[in-house]
């Protein structure tokens, strides 16, 4: 009984096949492949670990290396570095205190003179070695050519001159100087110079190598100036147009002395510590207004600001 019914089924399904067939073939149809959608199922917070890796992560890969004979590969940390410039001031210089005050005929005035005069064997020093390099360096007309720079760099601020101030600033400097001005109106002038500039200072580091040497200056700047900042709104935050201001300045000058078409660039101000605080800043406050109606014009002159509420504190 079962044979038959085999036969008949096998039958059956031959002729269904062979019908469809001939239905495709007749209408030209294609069936669509068919669609894999990923099905995400529950979440497992236990992962099991895999064959043979029990205990892996308590062996250092390194000596694991070094057993089978391979080298880890060395880790660097590096940092770039610019070799046009220094990082710093090398022995900078003390200013005496009280200095543009004291007279040189008080007795305070002639012990800083003496010591002035102890501490410049040093200097000359390093003068005669920034004059192997640069044979047309002179203390008397390098001053003159130090303020020149400090006028063309601040000048060159103003007008946020990127390719002018790299040319005028050392690469430490450059980012001391132009740092938070962005959103800044800065108005700089220079007015007159209170006393000549002159040379008070001189070094001649090297760096990474012996034979690498720079030359840093220190230069003494007596002068008036105006200087006056504005916010991004134009509100005055510090100093003003009108009224000048004396200021005395130890301006550092470098160059990379073995580079021959290296420039004198301004590297940095000394600041001493007996020098006068600076002028705070002047905040803008926002003062809370009245609420107008749609139509309504805000009247200044008949607004009166309200006062702060008395606030009693518990005792």
């Amino acid at each position: 009984m079962a044979t038959p019914m085999r036969r008949t089924l096998v039958a059956l399904h031959r002729a269904t096949c062979s019908s469809l067939k001939n239905a495709d073939a007749s209408l030209d149809l294609r069936h669509p492949l068919p669609l894999y959608l990923p099905v995400r199922t529950k979440k497992r917070y236990f992962i099991p670990p895999a064959v043979g890796t029990k205990g892996m992560k308590d062996i250092n890969m390194e000596d694991k290396a070094r057993k089978a004979g391979v080298a880890p590969r060395q880790q660097y940390f590096e940092r770039p570095i610019n070799i046009a410039s220094t990082s710093g001031i090398f022995d900078p210089y003390i200013p005496p205190e009280g200095d543009a005050r004291l007279s040189s005929l008080s007795k305070e005035g002639l012990k800083q003179r003496t010591e002035q005069i102890k501490q410049s064997a040093s200097s000359q020093l390093a003068i005669r070695k920034i004059k192997e390099h640069d044979p047309q360096f002179s203390t008397k007309s390098f001053a003159q050519q130090a303020q020149e720079i400090f006028v063309e760099a601040h000048t060159a601020l103003t007008q946020f001159n990127k390719e002018k101030l790299h040319s005028l600033l050392t690469e430490r400097c450059y980012p001391e100087m132009t740092r938070g001005n962005r959103y800044k109106t800065i108005r700089w002038s220079f007015i007159e110079s209170l006393e000549p500039p002159k040379v008070v200072h001189a070094r001649c580091p090297d760096m990474i190598s012996k034979g690498n040497l720079y030359g840093q200056v220190t230069v003494r700047m007596h002068s008036k100036q105006t200087l006056a900042i504005y916010d991004r709104f134009g509100r005055l935050m510090l100093g003003s147009e009108e009224q000048p201001k004396d200021v005395l300045e130890y301006l550092v000058i470098e160059r990379h002395l073995m580079n021959p078409y290296g420039q004198w660039r301004l590297h940095g101000k000394i600041v001493p510590s007996w020098a006068p605080a600076k002028d705070p800043i002047h905040k803008t406050v926002m003062i809370p207004g009245p609420d107008l109606k749609p139509g309504e014009e805000f009247d200044p002159l008949t607004y009166e600001v309200p006062k702060p509420k008395a606030v009693q504190w518990s005792k």
